[in-house]
């Protein structure tokens, strides 16, 4: 690895930070967070150390799925500002080192996008064939994204007399990309973005995207549906050389190499791990290493420029669905055990903290985990400070709660009345009383200080997001030992999922006289190995550690 590689694929090596913008800091005091509010937060943002800002959709939206039902395209919610707004903060980002990546929602519009509302005037419109539509729904019956709330896929429009795709709400039908003319339609959207500043597109629901399976094939439609995501990877080489694609593909192994591009890598640039995620989760119920470490051994081979993205948390439910029932039921039992904090029978709508009884040592342990994992460190916004979540909602948005930033009113989100907030602020023990940035600013101690140094230390550790993973052996149950090795050298991140103290013994691989370890986490200090290269770490109850192999004639910096 060059050292020019890693400035060259700067998602190799990022820290991502998901926000809505609606949510996020209200300058105005209407209620609504803002692009402004966005803007004044930027320091915050830069202190904490993420280098690539994720924006969930601020488009127009008549906002019936949290702004995913988009009305335009091109355009900027009115409630949230401009587009000179945006280019601001794209502006006052930049200059503090961080990218913008924007959500890429294409695979569905909202029913009143003007391109719908046409479709649904007559059969013979000409945007008719950027929807897909059936004289009758498909005798086998498939199960909707949404099963709380749809029964079906296909909603039936009285107007034209046939049947539209839907595979989330019915009122957000599916756009038909096997259409040339919804493709180009596509890759103006991102072109547009592109030429404003942004640095790439997380994008949404990639299997639903490229679905063709309910499509009659046009003319000129790719030969392959995964063509698709390579003909967009190509655009964005064309358009902006280091621009990305992080993809939402919850799939299997197999599938996920596929929309890598293969040896190629010339599809999705990266992709969230949902098996890894999901498998943390079990890991930490069971106090057992064993379910994580087959999900990261079953990762397949990929090309240099692709890269996994790591999570625990998002802005949806924390989908259970890759588990098997009775795996799911034990992630249940220990992190969302009533029904209220369950939904659509896969997942859970709660944020960590409450998930691990808000135990200081497990919450560190498990994202000193996460920035550990071979990949990119995915944060959503709140979780640097460990903000909780609003079971009253009832589903996924449970945890796209207002921003908390200090103990007043309102968690100094906003100054306008409870009534006018775009959603309710978090109440009880994850209150803003409780639980903000301003008081976690001044307390070394606090979560946000640590997540800062985790920060600090990721972005300074090359093998993370470059080196390969090996697991080390070593015999205490509930201890997982990995190694991350690239051209920079090698790394040992020690983790104890278990409630009592232990030991972990395991030896260096490729040690030679003179190497030792450096605790990079904990104080800087030396841990020496013995003639055999081997070394014993003793753990505390969710203890974690990450130490650096330094060699005498080493150039690597403790």
């Amino acid at each position: 690895m060059r050292i020019s590689d890693t400035s060259d694929l700067w998602w190799k090596t990022a820290v991502v930070y998901c926000l809505d913008v609606e949510k996020f800091m209200d300058w105005n005091d209407d209620g609504t967070g803002d692009f402004t509010g966005l803007a004044h937060r930027m320091d915050y943002l830069h202190e904490l150390g993420i280098t690539c800002l994720w924006l969930m959709p601020f488009y127009p939206s008549p906002g019936k799925d949290d702004g995913y039902d988009i009305a335009d395209f091109y355009g900027i919610d009115p409630r949230l500002g401009n587009h000179g707004d945006f280019v601001e903060m794209i502006r006052l980002a930049k200059d503090r080192g961080i990218r913008v990546i924007v959500d890429l929602v294409v695979n569905h519009t909202s029913d009143t996008h003007p391109w719908f509302v046409q479709a649904r005037s007559s059969r013979d419109n000409p945007y008719r064939d950027y929807y897909v539509w059936r004289d009758h729904p498909p005798r086998k019956k498939q199960q909707p994204v949404f099963p709380d709330a749809e029964d079906s896929l296909w909603e039936f429009d009285e107007k034209t007399q046939q049947y539209y795709q839907h595979n989330f709400y019915r009122f957000q039908p599916d756009l038909n990309v096997t259409n040339p003319l919804v493709r180009d339609e596509l890759a103006k959207i991102m072109g547009f973005w592109l030429q404003l500043g942004v640095s790439g597109f997380r994008v949404d629901a990639v299997p639903f995207l490229i679905d063709e399976s309910d499509v009659q094939r046009p003319t000129g439609a790719l030969e392959h549906p995964l063509d698709f995501l390579k003909s967009l990877r190509a655009f964005l080489g064309r358009r902006s050389g280091d621009a990305m694609m992080l993809g939402e593909a919850n799939l299997p192994r197999p599938d996920q190499k596929d929309y890598f591009g293969g040896a190629d890598g010339d599809g999705l640039t990266m992709q969230f791990d949902f098996i890894t995620m999901q498998n943390v989760y079990l890991s930490l119920a069971r106090q057992d290493p064993a379910p994580l470490v087959a999900a990261l051994e079953s990762r397949p081979p990929t090309a240099v420029e692709s890269q996994w993205a790591n999570f625990l948390r998002n802005h949806d439910e924390l989908t259970l669905d890759k588990l098997t029932d009775d795996e799911r039921a034990e992630v249940f039992a220990a992190f969302g055990p009533e029904e209220r904090m369950q939904v659509y029978g896969r997942g859970i709508i709660r944020r960590l903290p409450p998930m691990l009884d808000g135990d200081p040592r497990r919450i560190r342990m498990a994202y000193s985990l996460m920035f550990s994992l071979p990949g990119t460190p995915v944060l959503f916004y709140g979780e640097e400070i460990g903000m909780g979540e609003d079971l009253a909602v009832g589903d996924r948005t449970a945890v796209r709660t207002p921003m908390q930033w200090t103990a007043g009113v309102n968690g100094g989100f906003s100054n306008a009345e409870k009534r006018r907030l775009a959603s309710a602020v978090v109440t009880g023990g994850y209150s803003p009383e409780h639980v903000n940035a301003s008081d976690q600013r001044h307390d070394p101690d606090s979560l946000l200080q640590f997540m800062r140094a985790l920060i600090r230390r990721y972005r300074s550790s090359a093998e993370m997001g470059w080196g390969a993973c090996e697991i080390v052996p070593q015999k205490s149950p509930t201890v997982l030992v990995h190694a991350l090795v690239s051209d920079e050298g090698r790394m040992i991140a020690v983790h104890n999922f278990g409630t009592e103290p232990t030991v972990a013994t395991f030896t260096v691989a490729d040690a030679e006289p003179g190497d030792v370890l450096v605790d990079l986490l904990v104080d800087g200090r030396v841990v020496e190995l013995d003639d055999g290269g081997s070394v014993t770490v003793p753990l505390d109850a969710y203890g974690y550690r990450w130490l650096r192999v330094i060699r005498p004639t080493g150039k690597r910096l403790g």
